[in-house]
């Protein structure tokens, strides 16, 4: 029994894999928006800095000599933190003066964070204690990373728009949080378990907005093409008044 257990749980960690690499990966078309405009216009790259983090820990959390038959955790986060670093450099490249200040001070820390986090967890602990402090890092900022992209719901809501919230960045944190989800529980792991089911509520949140705005920009603009219309037929109506008062006005003329 346990060793089907392990076999359903290591096909979830595929699968996993597979859906994480997509999620991380669906940012590139936000990417060549901003490479193609030289602009990062209003997205946020605070996101793309805490998953960078959130990679790292997860990643050293996955490490045989931190917790066992967790390497599938290990190898997609370590893919994921390369590629987080480079959605990070290229917002940067690309922000306002202001804003590279800060995504340069954030990167710095994270940095600093992480090389704190794993010098300690060497140093200072051994076995089960080791495990728990890396667990419960790499808890706390991949549940920050899934509440991350939160912050732009005050610009969607402000605009009405969900321009900014792409929606399979949302759709993809909800099959892979699904994934690692059902994974942890089967590894009877409680970090895994708590952040991804964090991270799985957090992304059926994201969806309900992003079907409530959907919806009500389609609405608007179908009003506005109503509005449109009714205003096409007004000035219709008016040139033909305009017209036959203007072929009275010569048929009146001539008859004097």
């Amino acid at each position: 029994m346990g060793g089907l257990v392990h076999t359903i749980q290591f096909v979830f960690g595929i699968v996993g894999n597979a859906a994480t690499l997509f999620l991380f990966l669906v940012p590139t078309f936000t990417f060549k928006r901003i490479i193609e405009n030289k602009s990062t216009e209003q997205f946020s790259g605070i996101p793309y800095v805490m998953t960078f983090l959130n990679c790292l820990l997860s990643a050293w959390y996955g490490l045989p000599f931190i917790t066992s038959n967790n390497i599938l955790i290990a190898t997609i986060n370590g893919a994921g933190a390369a590629i987080e670093l480079i959605y990070v450099l290229i917002f940067f490249l690309y922000a306002p003066n202001k804003q590279k200040g800060k995504i340069l001070a954030m990167l710095i820390l994270v940095i600093l964070a992480f090389a704190a986090a794993a010098v300690i967890s060497v140093l200072a602990f051994h076995g089960q204690n080791r495990q728990l402090f890396c667990g419960t890092a790499a808890t706390i900022f991949s549940i920050v990373m899934y509440a991350s992209p939160m912050s732009i719901i005050r610009v969607v809501i402000k605009t009405k728009s969900v321009e900014y919230m792409p929606f399979f960045l949302s759709f993809a944190v909800v099959v892979s949080c699904s994934c690692w989800f059902t994974y942890a529980m089967l590894g009877m792991d409680p970090f895994v378990g708590i952040s991804t089911g964090v991270g799985l509520a957090l992304g059926i949140v994201q969806l309900i907005l992003y079907f409530i705005y959907c919806d009500k920009k389609k609405l608007n603009k179908k009003t506005s093409a109503t509005d449109e219309s009714l205003q096409n037929m007004g000035n219709d109506y008016s040139n033909n008044v305009k017209c036959y008062n203007d072929e009275k006005q010569s048929n009146f003329h001539d008859q004097v």
